[in-house]
């Protein structure tokens, strides 16, 4: 008799940050596996032609405006996801954006908004989804995390803290999960080509990358793709129950030599 019931057939998710980035490519691939996925992101339509591109694929898909960052928003968004698609199996956390200043140039405002809407955002789908998969003994959340925890980048303060926040609350909450059926995972990306800094000016773009060079993270020109960290997110929440990913990192490979 197997010690764990097996993952039912049907396993609605949600993810943040749907809109463009990892999140849209998690979305996908989530949906190409077979799960109904509910896409949230404050740019709703965004996430609407994304979910219309899901379901003309034959898959399940529901779109809704999320800002992690408001608290009526995500309840209201945790609730609209239950009535579309039923309870929820699947939470992958990962909305966000980044600014590129120095810690002490940065106005607190500003680093605490980052902090808002990584850390306590995560927090807020926590709260919203969690003890929902603790009642049905089971499910999976996953926090998009970041590399910089392991091995911090200038320019980058406050979401070098909020990440860092964000992986100690997906370590304590391992503990605190421990025998209630449900996984607290993190996908840890390297250098990931998104949407993320694209804003940036000229100026702020050749000093952020000048300091990458300087302590030693501009190894190669290869960046991943979203698809590639979407992979990791597939394969935390379709390994087998008994089984915990609790830890991705995903990186980069280098252009083959002589390309």
């Amino acid at each position: 008799m197997p010690r764990f019931e097996p993952h039912p057939t049907r396993r609605p998710a949600v993810v943040t940050g749907a809109s463009s980035g990892i999140g849209a490519a998690t979305a996908t691939a989530l949906a190409m596996a077979g799960h109904p996925v509910a896409l949230g992101a404050r740019r709703a339509d965004k996430c609407e032609e994304l979910a219309a591109t899901i379901r003309a694929g034959g898959g399940e898909a529901f779109a809704h405006p999320l800002d992690v960052a408001d608290s009526d928003s995500v309840k209201a968004f945790a609730q609209a996801a239950a009535e579309a698609l039923g309870a929820i199996e699947i939470v992958v956390s990962g909305a966000g954006d980044l600014q590129a200043q120095q810690l002490h140039e940065i106005d607190s405002d500003e680093f605490a908004a980052q902090i808002q809407v990584h850390l306590v955002g995560a927090h807020r789908m926590v709260s919203a989804f969690v003890p929902g998969m603790v009642a049905r003994r089971r499910g999976d959340i996953v926090f998009i995390s970041s590399d910089v925890v392991r091995s911090p980048r200038t320019r980058m303060g406050g979401y070098v803290a909020a990440k860092s926040g964000v992986e100690g609350m997906a370590r304590q909450m391992r503990m605190e999960l421990e025998g209630t059926g449900v996984r607290a995972s993190l996908i840890r990306p390297g250098p990931t080509s998104t949407a993320m800094g694209m804003d940036w000016d000229p100026e702020t773009t050749g000093l952020v990358l000048d300091d990458w060079v300087k302590w030693g993270h501009a190894r190669h020109p290869y960046f991943l793709r979203p698809s590639d960290v979407a992979a990791a997110v597939t394969a935390v929440v379709t390994a087998p129950r008994g089984a915990h990913l609790s830890l991705i990192e995903v990186q980069p490979e280098a252009p083959l030599e002589g390309e």
